[in-house]
């Protein structure tokens, strides 16, 4: 009796397989072979589901994005928390900066995968920081897509530039704990109303 085929498993084999992949090797390194290996999938099944390379990056690549976005929704008014989440979140998923870096490195500022569902995720956190801002919540000490930026880059670049940080921080528990906590004290420094009010 043949097996009976699962097309959802099997897009989530590729999926995983192709996220360590592309985080491992890039666009340019890698391999839809190594994929369908990894995956147990057949090759052109993977050009059915996704079309080619670049294609298949984009999928991986925005699904990666839904994902944090779903674990870590924007609290603007709790700009603490939100900084916690979010490094919580690039310490446990190193390959989404991994991926973010990729994407930089291959299309620069050129046209970039799925343009205007990103922006428009990107918005709805720019929106959620100018409400928070509008009604005293956070400082209007930047704009708020400014603030955005900063507080994400702030959390994910240990992640980005694990040498770096290695380098200059440290990278023993202590050393990890003190840069989350200066990390903690800068959002708040650039988000906190004067006089406190959170």
């Amino acid at each position: 009796m043949a097996a009976v085929r699962n097309p959802e498993a099997t897009k989530a084999r590729i999926f995983a397989a192709a996220t360590a992949e592309f985080a491992a090797h890039g666009i340019a390194g890698a391999r839809i072979d190594r994929i369908a290996r990894e995956a147990k999938a057949n090759k052109q099944l993977i050009y059915a589901y996704f079309g080619d390379k670049a294609a298949l990056f984009a999928h991986v690549l925005e699904r990666a994005l839904v994902e944090l976005a779903a674990s870590v929704p924007t609290e603007a008014e709790d700009p603490d928390d939100y900084v916690d989440r979010l490094m919580d979140y690039h310490q446990t998923h190193p390959e989404l900066m991994r991926l973010l870096l990729w994407e930089g490195l291959e299309y620069g500022t050129g046209p970039i995968p799925m343009e205007e569902e990103r922006r428009a995720r990107y918005a709805a956190k720019t929106a959620a920081f100018a409400a928070a801002q509008e009604d005293g919540t956070v400082a209007k000490v930047l704009p708020p897509q400014d603030l955005v930026f900063v507080i994400s880059a702030m959390a994910g670049w240990a992640m980005v530039a694990p040498q770096f940080t290695k380098l200059l921080v440290g990278d023993t528990d202590e050393d990890k704990a003190r840069l989350r906590a200066s990390v903690r004290e800068a959002a708040r420094l650039l988000t906190e109303p004067e006089g406190g009010g959170r």
